[in-house]
Protein backbone atom coordinates (compact mmCIF):
# COMPACT_ATOMS: atom_id res chain seq x y z
CA UNK A 1 0.00 0.00 0.00
CA UNK A 2 2.47 2.70 0.73
CA UNK A 3 4.22 1.51 -2.64
CA UNK A 4 1.33 2.56 -4.07
CA UNK A 5 0.65 5.77 -2.67
CA UNK A 6 4.23 6.99 -2.96
CA UNK A 7 3.85 6.07 -6.65
CA UNK A 8 0.86 8.39 -7.04
CA UNK A 9 2.61 10.71 -5.06
CA UNK A 10 5.11 10.82 -7.48
CA UNK A 11 3.09 11.53 -10.40
CA UNK A 12 1.39 14.35 -8.92
CA UNK A 13 4.66 15.87 -7.77
CA UNK A 14 5.88 15.39 -11.34
CA UNK A 15 2.61 16.94 -13.03
CA UNK A 16 3.04 19.82 -10.75
CA UNK A 17 6.82 20.28 -11.68
CA UNK A 18 6.19 20.76 -15.00
CA UNK A 19 2.82 23.12 -14.87
CA UNK A 20 5.08 25.21 -12.53
CA UNK A 21 8.10 25.16 -15.28
CA UNK A 22 5.36 25.86 -18.17
CA UNK A 23 3.95 28.97 -15.64
CA UNK A 24 7.68 30.16 -14.59
CA UNK A 25 8.71 30.27 -18.59
CA UNK A 26 5.51 32.18 -19.40
CA UNK A 27 5.57 34.33 -16.91
CA UNK A 28 9.15 35.51 -16.62
CA UNK A 29 11.89 36.24 -19.15
CA UNK A 30 15.09 35.86 -17.66
CA UNK A 31 17.97 33.94 -18.22
CA UNK A 32 18.24 31.92 -14.91
CA UNK A 33 16.09 28.31 -14.63
CA UNK A 34 12.71 30.52 -12.71
CA UNK A 35 11.05 27.32 -12.69
CA UNK A 36 13.65 25.06 -11.35
CA UNK A 37 14.65 27.49 -8.52
CA UNK A 38 11.12 28.09 -7.70
CA UNK A 39 10.66 24.03 -7.46
CA UNK A 40 13.33 23.84 -5.36
CA UNK A 41 12.79 26.54 -3.03
CA UNK A 42 9.41 25.28 -2.80
CA UNK A 43 9.97 21.62 -2.50
CA UNK A 44 12.81 22.58 0.28
CA UNK A 45 10.27 24.17 2.24
CA UNK A 46 7.99 21.81 2.38
CA UNK A 47 10.20 19.07 3.25
CA UNK A 48 11.39 20.73 5.95
CA UNK A 49 7.97 21.36 7.36
CA UNK A 50 6.16 18.01 6.66
CA UNK A 51 9.21 15.85 7.91
CA UNK A 52 9.21 17.92 11.00
CA UNK A 53 5.40 17.95 11.76
CA UNK A 54 5.47 14.15 10.34
CA UNK A 55 8.11 13.72 13.14
CA UNK A 56 7.68 15.72 15.93
CA UNK A 57 3.60 14.95 16.22
CA UNK A 58 1.40 12.64 15.67
CA UNK A 59 -0.76 14.61 13.20
CA UNK A 60 0.47 12.86 9.83
CA UNK A 61 0.24 8.83 9.89
CA UNK A 62 3.13 6.98 8.55
CA UNK A 63 1.86 6.24 4.96
CA UNK A 64 0.81 9.64 4.84
CA UNK A 65 4.02 11.43 5.71
CA UNK A 66 6.05 8.63 3.01
CA UNK A 67 3.37 9.66 0.45
CA UNK A 68 3.82 13.27 0.78
CA UNK A 69 7.49 13.15 1.29
CA UNK A 70 8.94 10.66 -0.71
CA UNK A 71 5.82 10.89 -3.49
CA UNK A 72 4.92 14.22 -4.01
CA UNK A 73 7.57 15.69 -2.94
CA UNK A 74 10.28 13.29 -4.30
CA UNK A 75 8.39 13.59 -7.78
CA UNK A 76 8.18 17.36 -7.33
CA UNK A 77 11.81 17.68 -6.24
CA UNK A 78 14.58 15.81 -5.43
CA UNK A 79 17.01 18.85 -4.46
CA UNK A 80 14.48 19.02 -1.30
CA UNK A 81 16.29 15.41 0.03
CA UNK A 82 19.48 16.78 -0.56
CA UNK A 83 18.66 20.15 1.14
CA UNK A 84 16.66 17.88 3.99
CA UNK A 85 19.73 15.67 4.56
CA UNK A 86 22.09 18.39 5.02
CA UNK A 87 20.51 20.28 7.32
CA UNK A 88 19.79 17.50 9.50
CA UNK A 89 23.45 17.02 9.63
CA UNK A 90 24.09 20.47 10.59
CA UNK A 91 21.54 20.45 12.90
CA UNK A 92 22.77 17.37 15.07
CA UNK A 93 26.30 19.49 14.91
CA UNK A 94 27.81 17.22 12.44
CA UNK A 95 29.35 20.49 10.27
CA UNK A 96 32.17 18.15 8.52
CA UNK A 97 29.26 15.59 6.97
CA UNK A 98 26.69 18.67 6.42
CA UNK A 99 29.88 20.21 4.33
CA UNK A 100 31.18 17.52 3.12
CA UNK A 101 27.81 16.27 1.30
CA UNK A 102 27.24 19.66 0.21
CA UNK A 103 30.77 19.66 -1.68
CA UNK A 104 30.63 16.09 -3.01
CA UNK A 105 27.27 16.32 -4.55
CA UNK A 106 27.83 19.84 -6.41
CA UNK A 107 31.57 18.43 -7.64
CA UNK A 108 30.46 14.47 -8.35
CA UNK A 109 26.95 15.78 -10.25
CA UNK A 110 28.83 18.23 -12.38
CA UNK A 111 31.61 15.41 -13.00
CA UNK A 112 28.61 12.97 -13.85
CA UNK A 113 27.14 15.86 -15.86
CA UNK A 114 29.79 16.12 -17.98
CA UNK A 115 30.22 12.81 -18.28
CA UNK A 116 27.36 11.91 -19.60
CA UNK A 117 27.29 14.65 -21.86
CA UNK A 118 30.97 13.78 -23.18
CA UNK A 119 29.94 10.01 -23.82
CA UNK A 120 26.85 11.23 -25.83
CA UNK A 121 29.15 12.76 -28.35
CA UNK A 122 31.19 9.87 -28.30
CA UNK A 123 28.03 8.01 -29.15
CA UNK A 124 26.80 10.52 -31.71
CA UNK A 125 30.17 12.02 -32.96
CA UNK A 126 29.18 15.28 -32.22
Amino acid sequence: MRFLLICLGGAIGTGARYLIALWAAAAFSSALPIGTLLVNFVGSFLLGFIMHLGTATELLSPNVRLALTTGVIGGFTTYSTFNYETTSFFRGGAWLFGSLNVIVTIAACFAAGLLGLALARSVIGR
